[in-house]
This record gives structure tokens, sequence and C-alpha cells, in this order.
């Protein structure tokens, strides 16, 4: 939907809704049911022009929900609709979460074990990523909470889904409807969190798309991933970058393909880091937490973090002590980017 095509749906809700109200305060009208739907839901924190760029245009709000449970650190709200063709979809849900077990549980169903699930970093720093499913997840400090039972400093993980149109112009929607939700839920939980703003650029969210902002190694720098410039990759191999990288994500990975042999982006390796506590599954190789070949541990912000290295069996002027030169590099610059210590390999 336009920008126009929003403005001229709300407008016709908010006439409508403003007749209809008038007469009594019934609001069973379809479109006065849809701003009233819009304004309850999520304690009012949806942002109207959002939630209309996108939502169908043969949608009817049907349903919202809000649920509170501070004893529980939870909080969580949707917004559901039905189409001429759908019955109960969810335009918009998000959970949050301040209690460590639930970050836990979250952090597991984003990522597999070996922790190289497909991922898009935020756009414009923002604390968070896209994982595999499409989901938003977004990590704040919660000052206002101190610290857990474990001295650790408190956090919040919230979790945003949108149903949305996959139009590129829809991802400013979507960043603006979750740093709403984000911000909100910080509120409504306590968490003190420093209120994040929306990127004035904003990046679209499939995974399957990320190869079309790949980059060649000799234009690594400002990329997050600058240590691939001066790596020392083959340039006659036909090397491509995806950084998926800031200083305040939970993950960040370096994904490097080349094109060498005639299929595009047939061999490569990803470098990936996972900051927290939660991380130190995902690279323990069986259930006595030995750790597998190629990782890396630090501590940062009073917890740990894990790097490590997923490459192909075969990767072109690459052998074994490249990797673990590679990985020394890689988890070296996200040491000093983020300001760790006790940096250790394996």
């Amino acid at each position: 939907m336009t920008g126009a095509g929003t403005m001229r749906r709300w407008i016709k809700v908010a006439v409508a809704a403003a007749a209809v109200l008038g007469l009594g305060g019934y609001i069973a009208e379809p479109y006065a049911q849809d701003w009233w739907l819009v304004g309850s839901a999520c304690d009012g924190a949806l942002p109207r022009d959002s939630v209309g760029q996108l939502t169908p245009d043969d949608a009817q709000f049907t349903k919202e929900e809000t649920r509170r449970v501070p004893e529980l650190g939870f909080y969580g709200c949707s917004l559901a609709f039905d189409g001429d063709h759908t019955e109960g979809v969810t335009l918009v849900a998000m959970s949050a979460y301040t209690g460590r077990d639930d970050q836990d549980r979250e952090f597991k169903r984003a990522f597999n074990e070996g922790g190289f699930a497909q991922q898009i970093v935020l756009s414009g720093g923002l604390p968070g990523i896209v994982d595999g499913f499409g989901g938003i997840r977004i990590v704040t400090p919660c000052p206002a909470l101190g610290k857990d039972t474990e001295g650790r400093p408190r956090k919040m993980l919230v979790r945003v889904g949108v149903s949305r149109d996959e139009e590129k112009s829809a991802s400013g929607a979507v960043y603006r409807t979750a740093v709403a939700l984000a911000n909100s839920a910080s509120e409504k939980l306590g968490c003190g969190a420093r209120p994040l703003k929306v990127p004035r650029k904003s990046a679209g969210f499939d995974t399957e798309e990320r190869w079309q902002r790949a980059v060649s190694p000799a234009k690594a720098e400002g990329t997050g991933c600058d240590w691939v410039a001066r790596a020392g990759l083959a340039k006659d191999a036909g090397w491509r970058l995806v950084a998926e990288t800031n200083d305040t994500a939970p993950t960040a990975t370096c994904d490097l393909r080349t094109d060498e042999g005639g299929d595009a982006y047939q061999a490569g390796m990803t470098f990936g880091a996972w900051y927290g506590d939660w991380s130190n599954r995902l690279t323990a190789s069986d259930d006595n937490g030995e750790r597998r070949p190629l990782t890396a541990t630090a501590r940062c912000d009073g917890e740990a973090a894990n790097f490590a290295l997923d490459a192909t069996k075969d990767t072109p002027g690459v052998d074994k002590a490249d990797r673990r030169r590679l990985l020394e590099e890689f988890a070296e610059d996200q040491v000093k980017r983020r300001g760790c210590s006790g940096l250790r390999f394996f």
C-alpha cells in the first residue's frame, strides 16, 4: 500500500469513527472498529500510520490482546485481522521478557545448536537482529532492574513479529512498529532502557536477499567486517562479503563466499559472534561441554561471548592454518569493537 493509500485509509477510518462514536458510542461499523482496535492494542503503542501501511486493503481488524505479568517479567500484545480470503491473521505480535530463563529459551529457538542460522542485523545500530523466521529480536539493558542473582546486569529481550507487505517500502513501517513496541515494553516492565530511535534508512528483512548487498573484500572497510580487507584472501577467487554486524546486536557474522568453479557462492566461510551467557551452548560439541575446534571465547559486559568459524570443506586458497588465523583476526576485531577482555582460542 502506498503512503497516499495509507493516509486515505486512516482518514476514512477517522471520519467514520468520529461519525459513529457520535451516535452514542456505537462502534460496530467496520472502520470505526478498526480505529478502536488499533488504538487499544498494545496499550496504544502501535503507530497508526505504520499499521495502516502494513495492513492489506481488504483487512478488517477483529481482535487485540494485551497481557502483562510483572512478577514474571513478561509483557505481550497482538493485533489480528480477517481479510476477504483469510481469517485470524496476526498482523503484529510482541513478547518481551526480563527473565534470563525466558530469554535463553527464545535464543535457543532462534538459533540451531551450531549458531549459524540465517540472520540480519538491524539497521541504524539498533541492538537486535532479524532471525531466520523473520522475527525481530531486540536486546536492551535494564538499568532500573539492577542485577540478577548471579550478579549480571539485567536485560530485556523483545520479540516482534509482523505479517507485512513484502514490498521494500514496508520496511520503514516495520522498524517504526518494532521500535515503538520495544520502547513501550521497557516502560511497562520497569526496564528503564534508553528509548530506541528509528533508523533513517532501513534494510529489508529477507535473509535470502542478503547477497544483493555483497561487496568485494577490498571494499570491506566500514562494513563492520573491516578486517576482511586486510585478510589476504586470494583476489582471483571471486570472494564476496556480507557483513551482518554492529556494536550492539546480540550476534554478528562476517559471511564470505566465492564463485570460483562457476557456481555462485559455492564455497565459503562464515565467522560468527554471539554475546551473552546463552551462547555458551552454541560452541559445545558434546554433553560434557567440550568445545569444538576453531572457536574462541571472551568476557563482554560481564557475560560470555563466543566466536566460531563454519566453513565448507574446500575453500580456495585457504588451508587449516589460514582458517585459524582468520578466526583470530575476526575475534580480535570483535573484541576491540565491543571492549571485551580475556580472549581465548580453542
